[in-house]
């Protein structure tokens, strides 16, 4: 097993280290290489993703990716680097699952899957000024909609057996209208897949109030990437939100939250989220189910005892930090 390690900017380079010790903890033999990316990056040498970073990533085929803090402005030659390196390897497939754990502020209700369209929609990047207008497009094709429908059904038959495809094609009859069309094509596929529809708005208020009516959803990128947020805020909070992207033969496993440069370096960032996104690489991409389940379990052990980063714990509780997390962790495995 091969795996390119880019820590990226922020609590990147915190929270993957720990995500690595858990994963050699379980999985000895893995090799690893490790190569650099991100605003940090940028500024240093002028590309945010270097042609040795993505040379890596493409030889190992499986990335464990921390995060980065792009620029809220324009800055010339700046391109966000994961995008960039999801469009690069074709990753198509974003999984983003939320589950309760034993924390203070959950709903118990959640465990629910939200596959999200990982290449198309807002996300191309193609904007451009026009007079006093600002223009993007957006781009939905059916053999995009086709292969992550397929990869979402095949989960949803692993899974609870029931699947919502998620629109806005009252408003968007074209573009949302050809996704729902494609996907509902995919669900004949899959007949004993109980297939549903939701408008994203919908979808979003019953999440909120219900979130244990859904098992799977299956997004277009730009509503994937708000409703997880949601789905993580109901489930213990970015910190503990994994992500898995998977294209032919190659995949992306990369914590939801970002660089979060205001607490970068205090050692306080809470690891979970990238352990987690391990957890989802060794059980979707490796095969090793058997190992991803000795994570979650572990996980679920820390947390049962009482272990928090900040992020996490109520004003009351005691914390830890990013190394004692990933300690405890490592220490539970066997548990």
């Amino acid at each position: 097993m091969h795996l390119c390690v880019i820590p990226g900017d922020g609590i990147g380079q915190e929270v993957i280290p720990a995500a690595v010790a858990v994963l050699q903890a379980v999985m000895p033999q893995v090799q690893l290489t490790f190569a650099e990316a991100g605003w940090e990056t940028f500024q240093r040498t002028g590309n945010a993703l270097p042609e040795a970073t993505l040379a890596a990533a493409r030889r190992a085929g499986v990335v464990l990716f921390g995060a980065v803090a792009s620029p809220s402005h324009p800055v010339p030659g700046y391109r966000s680097p994961i995008v960039a390196l999801r469009r690069e390897m074709d990753v198509f497939a974003n999984l983003r699952p939320s589950r309760r754990w034993p924390l203070h502020d959950v709903r118990q209700d959640i465990d629910l899957l939200i596959v999200r369209e990982n290449t198309e929609c807002l996300y191309v990047g193609r904007e451009r000024l026009e007079g006093d207008m600002a223009i993007a497009e957006r781009i939905i094709s059916r053999r995009g909609s086709e292969r992550v429908a397929r990869v979402a059904f095949a989960l949803a038959a692993q899974r609870k057996r029931h699947l919502t495809i998620v629109h806005k094609a009252n408003i968007l009859r074209v573009s949302d209208g050809l996704w729902r069309e494609t996907c509902l094509a995919v669900a004949h596929e899959f007949p004993h897949v109980q297939t549903d529809e939701g408008l994203v708005d919908s979808v979003a208020y019953h999440l909120v109030r219900q979130p244990g009516r859904y098992d799977v959803l299956l997004t277009p990128n730009l509503y994937g990437d708000i409703l997880s947020d949601l789905a993580a805020a109901l489930a213990g909070g970015l910190g503990m939100a994994p992500s898995l992207s998977l294209g032919e033969g190659c995949a992306i496993a990369e914590p939801v939250h970002g660089a979060a440069p205001d607490i970068a370096g205090q050692g306080i960032a809470n690891p979970l989220g990238a352990i987690l996104s391990v957890a989802l690489l060794l059980r979707h991409v490796w095969q090793r189910g058997d190992l991803a389940d000795t994570i979650e379990r572990a996980v679920e052990h820390v947390l049962a005892r009482g272990w928090f980063t900040p992020d996490i714990a109520s004003p009351a509780q005691k914390t830890v930090g990013t190394r004692e997390m990933e300690q405890a962790v490592i220490a539970a495995l066997g548990a």
